[in-house]
């Protein structure tokens, strides 16, 4: 029998500078899904506070506590990262283990909107999509995940299988802006 083994995206890619922009692996730590169960929203926001300082964000919005974010991922669904959730949610919505499902690369620099404008077809700018905006998008051929953490650094968050493409993909768009 073949015997898998769990390989980390981060042993295989370093980082990467190119004149204004560096890209990083992040490791997420925890990441779960949780979709409240009809009529728990409120209930569910309420409890997300207590127990971890976040509540249910609005759409296309993330809201960070520390280490602690949640981020919204889609109508009723929030991804909580970084903190195992309190197990009280359980009865109140579904909660979904998606630690080793996503793989996050933080972008971070001057020229950052100069590399994202070659990847993805909405409008970055500062003036449209703030600090503490998400957005479900295309990147290149591949959905994602868009996060402004800070005014010129993003996360972006794929699926971990395609996780290689990713890097390649930015890569190639950071090479691009050098001149």
């Amino acid at each position: 029998m073949v015997e898998l083994v769990a390989n980390s995206v981060s042993d295989q890619v370093s980082g990467r500078h190119l004149e204004g922009v560096d890209l990083r692996i992040i490791d997420l730590q925890c990441v779960t899904s949780i979709m409240p169960y009809k009529g728990q929203d409120e209930v569910v926001s309420n409890l997300l506070l207590k127990a971890h300082g976040v509540k249910f964000p609005e759409p296309n919005r993330v809201i960070m506590s520390g280490l602690v974010r949640a981020l919204w991922f889609s109508r009723r669904q929030v991804f909580l990262i970084g903190v195992t959730p309190d197990p009280g949610l359980t009865k109140h919505a579904a909660l979904v283990d998606q630690s080793d499902a996503w793989v996050v690369i933080e972008l971070e620099g001057p020229r950052v909107l100069e590399v994202l404008c070659r990847l993805v077809p909405i409008d970055l700018r500062t003036s449209q999509f703030r600090q503490n905006h998400t957005a479900r998008t295309q990147l290149i051929h591949m959905m994602v995940s868009i996060t402004r953490v800070e005014k010129n650094c993003f996360h972006i968050m794929g699926f971990r299988s395609t996780a290689m493409s990713l890097v390649q993909h930015v890569s190639r768009a950071m090479s691009a802006i050098v001149t």
